[in-house]
C-alpha cells in the first residue's frame, strides 16, 4: 500500500560532525525560485557568529556547494542537493573513515565515558556500542549547518511572498533583552553578521557578553532564550482540524529538534499561563484603510486555533546549558563500569546566536512548507498567482 502525504517541502540531513562533508536533499520548491550560493552561504557564516562560541568555528569555513536541483540560478522543481565540507575531517580521516583502520583507534578519539546531558549514553544502550562516538557524531549540533542551508533556500521561497524570518537574542543565563525589540523585525534585519549577539539594547548586549565570559572563566556553560519572529504570513497556515496539522504542534516539534532546545512557547505562552484571560488574548479591530483585522497586541504569538492569524509569528525557544563542560561531571566508563569524570570535547560556552539562526531555518522550513500545501503549484509563478488571488480575497472578505 502506498502512503499519501501532503504535497509540502520536505528535507533530509546526513553527515557526521567530523566526517568529510554534512549533505541536504530538499524536496518540493517549485521550479522558477531563484538562488544564489551566496545567499546560502551568508545564513552558513551568520550560524557561525556570536559570542561564546568555541574553537571549532576557528577551523571551519562553511560554504555550500549545489550538486543538483538548480540550473542558471533557479531551482529546476527537482530535489536540490547541498554539501557543505568538513575542513576539519582532515585531522581525523582514519577516525571517521568508512572502511575499518589496520589498529583501532587511539584511545583519545574513542569515547566510552558519556557526558551528562548529551545523547552518548542513551544512544550507545540503543545501538549497542560502548564507543560513544558512533552517537554523539551525529548527535552533534553540526548537523544544523545542513538544515540552515536548507532553511536558506525556504527563506528565498518565503521572501518571494514578501514573508521574511529573522531572530533576536532574548537573553543569556540572567541577562535579558527588553521585550519591546521582538516587534523591531527590520532593526533585527540590520544588525551586522557579526554582531556578538542578535539584541538591540546596548546594556542588555553588555550584560549577556559578561554572563558568557562569567561561565567560561568557570569552566562552565551557561544557557538562554532566542525568539524566532515571522512577518508577512497570511492568515490561514496551518489547520484547526487535525492535530498533526497545527501550526503551533509543527513549529514547537521543529524548534524542539534543535540540540540544547528543551523549552518551546508561542507567543506569551509562558506569562499568560498565570494570568487571566481577560489580559491573555489579543482583542481584534478592523481597519477600513488597509482592508483588514488587525490586533492592538500579539499575546497570541501570531497563531490562533493551530492557524496564522496574520499576526507576526513569535516563538520563544530555552537553550539548556551544554553538556560538554571543560570541568567535566561525574560518569562512569561504558567498558569498566567504574566512575570517571566524563569526557571532553571541543565546545561552545553557548551558540545562543547561532541558535537562533538554526531556528530561524526551521521556522522558515515549516512555514514554507505550509506556504507550498496551500498554494501549491509546479512553477514559483503558480506559487505567487495563488497567494496573491488569495490576499484579493481575504481583502474583500
Amino acid at each position: 500500500m502506498i502512503r499519501s502525504r501532503r504535497m509540502g517541502l520536505r528535507f533530509l540531513t546526513a553527515g557526521e560532525s567530523h566526517g568529510p562533508a554534512l549533505t541536504v536533499i530538499v524536496e518540493g520548491l517549485p521550479s522558477g525560485v531563484p538562488v544564489a550560493v551566496e545567499r546560502i552561504d551568508r545564513e552558513l557564516k551568520r550560524r557561525m557568529a556570536g559570542h561564546g562560541r568555541g574553537g571549532r568555528m576557528a577551523i571551519e569555513a562553511d560554504a555550500v556547494e549545489i550538486l543538483g536541483g538548480v540550473r542558471h540560478g533557479r531551482t529546476l522543481g527537482s530535489p536540490v542537493a547541498l554539501v557543505i565540507r568538513n575542513r576539519d575531517h582532515a585531522s581525523w580521516t582514519e577516525v571517521m573513515g568508512v572502511e575499518a583502520p589496520e589498529a583501532p583507534a587511539g584511545p583519545d578519539r574513542r569515547v566510552t565515558r558519556p557526558r551528562p546531558g548529551h545523547a552518548d549514553l542513551a544512544g550507545a544502550l540503543k545501538h549497542g556500542t560502548h564507543d560513544a562516538r558512533d552517537i554523539l557524531e551525529r548527535a552533534s549540533a553540526r548537523e544544523t549547518a545542513a538544515r540552515v542551508a536548507a532553511g536558506a533556500l525556504a527563506k528565498i521561497l518565503l521572501a518571494e511572498l514578501g514573508v521574511v524570518v529573522t531572530s533576536r537574542t532574548a537573553g543569556v543565563g540572567a541577562a535579558k533583552a527588553p521585550d519591546a525589540e521582538a516587534v523591531a523585525i527590520d532593526d533585527l534585519l540590520a544588525l551586522p553578521d557579526d554582531a556578538p549577539m542578535r539584541a538591540l539594547d546596548p546594556a542588555a548586549v553588555a550584560a549577556m557578553i559578561a554572563a558568557v565570559d562569567a561561565a567560561r572563566a568557570a569552566g562552565d556553560s551557561v544557557g538562554g532564550a532566542f525568539e524566532v519572529l515571522a512577518r508577512g504570513a497570511p492568515p490561514g497556515l496551518g489547520s484547526h482540524v487535525h492535530w498533526d496539522r497545527r501550526l503551533d504542534g509543527r513549529l514547537g516539534g521543529a524548534l524542539l529538534s534543535i540540540p540544547a532546545v528543551k523549552a518551546v512557547a508561542i507567543g506569551d505562552g509562558l506569562e499568560t499561563a498565570a494570568g487571566a484571560g481577560s489580559a491573555a488574548h489579543d482583542p481584534i479591530a478592523y481597519d477600513e484603510v488597509r482592508r483588514t483585522f488587525v490586533r492592538p497586541t500579539n499575546r497570541a504569538g501570531g497563531i490562533e486555533g493551530g492557524m496564522t492569524n496574520g499576526e507576526i509569528v513569535r516563538a520563544v525557544c530555552y537553550l539548556k546549558p551544554l553538556s560538554t563542560l571543560p570541568r567535566a561531571l561525574p560518569s562512569v566508563d561504558l567498558v569498566t563500569k567504574e566512575p570517571f569524570s566524563a569526557a571532553t570535547e571541543r565546545t561552545d560556552t553557548i551558540p545562543i546566536v547561532a541558535a537562533g539562526v538554526v531556528g530561524e531555518a526551521m521556522v522558515a522550513l515549516v512555514l514554507a512548507d505550509e506556504v507550498l500545501v496551500k498554494f501549491g503549484g509546479d512553477a514559483l509563478g503558480d506559487v505567487v498567482a495563488a497567494h496573491d488571488a488569495y490576499r484579493r480575497r481575504l481583502a474583500s472578505f
